[in-house]
């Protein structure tokens, strides 16, 4: 049997036991947080957001957009609300954003849903005590690869493609080069077309110059990882985009996550400082 340096499960001996502890931290933390629940930004039932809220809101504060991962065909917004502990704790907002899924909702319909959350959510910062001229966003795996797509214009977007003004993007674990997907073991489960995968490439895209980026990834993840990281630093380098790229020792695809939930690990720093700005 060949092996598919994407099946992440291959290579983590405890993925189910990280799963099920980043689904209960994020439990322990919905519990004692402030939290306004499934609020919508569209007619599908999963075009939804948590929005989870600091202590003492103030007003004119920072907000953060996070998108789950699940290759694109899983994932749910509830497991993923650990990781608004940074956000939290530096004074910001986190809004936790789902969307459909593949193969039922094509990528380009999924993309689309994500700009169209960051869209609502600038529009509603100010409701909400939120500055809409602090917004960032970010994601994980997947999640990286739909939060790239907020500024980024890919080969089929229309001209008019309007694209949401974000100060920043925190992307953990992204995949940048879908060329490999149509024919790993997400084949069936995505369908996703050699087509799709070109077009919504983030290396393909053409990159806006204007949030900050900050990629990070597992060094014990596998290669695809690595490379696409690098490679997409260096591209959004010679774009004239600011870009820290640093690895993070001894981790792995899921561990990463349980990290960023800890405001004083480093991804939990980064991410703080690129909310606050």
């Amino acid at each position: 049997m060949a092996v598919d340096l994407y099946r992440n499960r291959d290579f983590i001996a405890d993925f189910d036991e990280i799963s099920a502890e980043t689904a209960a931290r994020s439990r322990a933390l919905a519990a004692r947080v402030e939290m306004r629940r499934d609020l919508s930004y569209g007619p599908s039932g999963r075009m939804r957001f948590d929005l989870l809220m600091p202590a003492t809101p103030r007003k004119g504060a920072p907000l953060h957009l996070f998108l789950h991962g699940g290759y694109w065909r899983s994932g749910r917004k509830e497991d993923h609300h650990l990781v608004a502990a940074p956000v939290l704790a530096a004074g910001g907002l986190a809004a936790i954003v789902t969307y459909d899924l593949m193969p039922g909702t094509r990528l380009g319909t999924i993309v689309s849903q994500v700009r169209r959350a960051a869209a609502h959510i600038l529009r509603e910062a100010p409701a909400w005590g939120a500055d809409p001229a602090r917004i960032s966003a970010g994601g994980h795996s997947a999640g990286a690869h739909l939060a790239a797509c907020l500024a980024a214009r890919g080969p089929e977007d229309p001209a008019a493609t309007v694209l949401p003004a974000l100060t920043g993007l925190f992307l953990m674990s992204g995949i940048y080069d879908l060329s490999a997907i149509p024919e790993s073991f997400l084949k069936s489960e995505t369908q996703m077309s050699p087509q799709e995968a070109r077009a919504w490439s983030p290396l393909n895209a053409v990159q806006l110059a204007g949030p900050r980026r900050y990629l990070t990834h597992g060094a014990l993840e596998t290669a695809p990882f690595h490379d696409q990281a690098r490679d997409f630093a260096a591209l959004l380098r010679h774009a004239g985009a600011r870009v820290i790229y640093a690895p993070e020792p001894e981790l792995n695809h899921m561990s990463i996550v349980l990290a960023l939930s800890e405001p004083g690990s480093r991804p939990g720093t980064a991410l703080a400082d690129l909310v606050v700005g």
